[in-house]
């Protein structure tokens, strides 16, 4: 919340509340300042305590940041699984220190197959002597 504020910013307010309020009303103002932001804090967890009660007891560990969009659109595609979409499998078989380094990276099994016969540096399977390389209109 307070993330921009730095150091200098920091002296400032506080020299401009010296001089604005004087050193002599400075520490009742910080007190009544806290104590109004102790009652605002303890009605706010009332309040969030008086929502679960009356949500009843399957929701005792609601929690009032899951209904952030960006946690609740995670929750929501992600589910509770730790990782539903099998990216772990492919993170784990990628070696970047490999690349990086310009190293032959080892061979992991990823689940796919070696196609048969060689294979060119595109990629792709070999052509056959005549053969016509495949032509996909919509990607192009």
């Amino acid at each position: 919340m307070f993330a921009g504020i730095g150091p200098l910013d920091v002296v400032t307010l506080v020299i401009l509340a010296v001089v604005i309020f004087g050193p002599d009303k400075l520490p009742k103002l910080i007190q009544d300042t806290m104590g109004f932001i102790r009652k605002v804090r303890t009605f706010a967890d009332s309040a969030k305590e008086d929502i679960r009660s009356e949500l009843g007891p399957e929701f005792q560990d609601f929690e009032f940041q899951d209904l952030h969009p960006k946690t609740f659109v995670r929750k929501q595609l992600l589910g509770g699984n730790e990782d539903p979409l099998g990216f772990k499998e492919i993170r784990d078989g990628l070696d970047f220190r490999s690349v990086l380094n310009d190293e032959p990276a080892p061979s992991a099994s990823v689940g796919l197959t070696k196609p048969a016969g060689p294979v060119p540096a595109t990629g792709g399977p070999a052509l056959h002597e005549g053969e016509r390389p495949p032509f996909d209109p919509d990607a192009t």
